[in-house]
């Protein structure tokens, strides 16, 4: 496979692949090509590359860089802004993970936390069953957290090693 080929099979893929992570297609797609790249790319690049608007454009690198996953670089003489992506992939999955939890799970906690002190009767069987639920939800919740929070604190070796141990 060529490598014209190989690039864009790979930014389509992983322009897939990033729905299932929280993030839209054009999003990924513009991370992929941004990883993938050995150079940093202005946004005319980026536009060209995968031929969408410099709306779209701009919106998604601001989306990126919000994430963490995109850092702007000014090269020396050069007007426009450049954007690169982490190439540790390592670390890539860290701050998606990081940025899903700040943005799905911990509000779904704080959420839990209010529903949990609902107004009622604690002997009524629909209150009680109501509280049960929402604290066996929260539970499982701050379980997942804190696997997160080792996770986002890990090293690769540690939580690679670790993650075998688990499925020997």
């Amino acid at each position: 496979m060529k490598l014209t080929e190989a690039k864009q099979q790979f930014i389509s893929s992983w322009g897939a692949f990033g729905t299932h992570w929280g993030i839209n297609r054009t999003m990924a797609q513009i991370h992929a090509l941004l990883l993938i790249n050995a150079d940093p790319l202005s946004q005319d690049d980026i536009m060209e590359e995968l031929n969408i608007s410099r709306g779209n454009t701009n919106m998604n690198i601001r989306e990126l860089i919000n994430w963490g996953l995109v850092d702007r670089i000014i090269l020396t003489g050069e007007r426009k802004e450049f954007f690169t992506a982490e190439k540790d992939i390592w670390k890539v999955v860290k701050q998606i993970v990081k940025e899903r939890k700040k943005r799905e799970l911990d509000p779904m906690l704080k959420l839990l936390d209010q529903l949990e002190d609902v107004e009622g009767d604690k002997r009524d069987k629909n209150v009680k069953t109501f509280v049960e639920t929402v604290s066996g939800i929260k539970k499982l919740g701050l379980q997942a957290d804190r696997t997160l929070d080792i996770m986002i604190k890990a090293e690769e070796n540690w939580f690679v090693g670790n993650l075998v141990k688990l499925f020997k």
